[in-house]
């Protein structure tokens, strides 16, 4: 290809979502990654694309919001450029209640959602047996019911990004020398990598385990309850996930972390127990020191810039994280928050 305007390192989503936005936006892009696409937790099956609840309100919920509007017409365009399925789609998702005060409070915070949701989705109070066949268990005989969360296929979405890109001429290579513009978007080996380099922790990976259930309930809601999420795919699978892992030796392989897991999922929600297990995955999640995505001017190149940081909601994010990095890449313009910016976690 020609000499690229853009060279972005890291094939994960953040990577590929600002190459992908900078190619829509005429950029010549290539992308850096020696482990290939989706190798580190980009590469996973859970796909929770949740918001957070509609209550005290602040710029990272908003941002979140925003991102999860623009998510429809980001992935419709990727999969029209690909051809391949993301797994995209806004199912919504189910919250058991577990007495008096948690329904008191959901419907404190379902009036919120009118207001901090624009009218634009519901978050509801419903009895359980709205949903007789696909609910969890929930004591109160209630459930939250909202229509902003979706889901999306991990792995799926990255290749479908890879083959968008390669579609518009734009590479994903092992190696090569820097062109252009330089973002890192390298996850948690990037945080690393800057807390050595300034002798402060900026951020680490946690890991994560999930696992692939042979089930189809493709047209239900995503399931939420004692910390699991499970997510019924467009291609008949279910996943369960994750577990949050501060303490680990190996990135990849799974344990009795991911079974606790596992066996919550089945006591909250039985029908589930016979399901035949697809797959177990095992990843690493960036997390920066302040939770946030950083974003913005790299801290130790200078002239070069940094996209990191998308620990648990990565993929929610992706769409507005990708336009705010192409606004600032390629014509200055800079609109990201300030939580988000690298300063928020150094």
């Amino acid at each position: 290809m020609a000499t690229a305007d853009v060279t972005v390192r890291g094939a994960g989503v953040f990577g590929l979502a600002i190459a992908w936005t900078c190619v829509q936006r005429g950029a010549r892009v290539q992308v850096i990654d020696p482990y290939g696409v989706g190798a580190g937790a980009s590469g996973g099956i859970v796909g929770a694309l949740a918001p957070h609840v509609p209550d005290q309100w602040n710029a990272k919920k908003q941002a979140q919001f925003d991102s999860l509007q623009m998510a429809p017409a980001f992935w419709a365009g990727v999969e029209a450029a690909s051809g391949q399925s993301t797994g995209y789609g806004r199912t919504g998702r189910l919250q058991p209640l577990a007495d008096a005060a948690t329904v008191a409070l959901a419907r404190d915070r379902a009036v919120q959602a009118k207001t901090l949701w624009q009218g634009q989705e519901v978050w509801a109070v419903v009895p359980a047996s709205d949903h007789p066949q696909w609910a969890p268990h929930t004591p109160s005989g209630w459930l939250v019911h909202d229509t902003l969360s979706a889901r999306i296929h991990p792995r799926k979405a990255v290749r479908s990004l890879a083959a968008a890109l390669a579609a518009c001429g734009a590479e994903v290579v092992g190696d090569g020398p820097d062109q252009g513009a330089v973002v890192w978007a390298t996850g948690y080996a990037g945080l690393t990598d800057l807390s050595t380099d300034i002798s402060k922790n900026v951020g680490s990976g946690e890991k994560g385990q999930a696992i692939l259930l042979q089930f189809d309930a493709r047209n239900q809601p995503q399931l939420f309850a004692n910390a699991v999420h499970i997510i019924p795919h467009q291609d008949g699978t279910t996943a369960i996930g994750s577990t949050t892992e501060r303490d680990w030796t190996d990135a990849t392989t799974t344990d009795h972390h991911l079974d606790t897991i596992y066996h919550t999922a089945l006591a909250a929600f039985p029908i589930l127990q016979n399901a035949p297990i697809v797959e177990r995955w095992a990843g690493v999640r960036p997390r920066t020191r302040s939770r946030a995505p950083m974003l913005g001017h790299h801290p130790t190149k200078p002239g070069q810039f940094i996209a990191n940081g998308g620990f648990k909601i990565g993929f929610g994010m992706a769409p507005l994280v990708a336009a705010l990095m192409a606004d600032l890449i390629l014509s200055g313009t800079d609109h990201i928050p300030a939580s988000f910016r690298p300063e928020a976690s150094l």
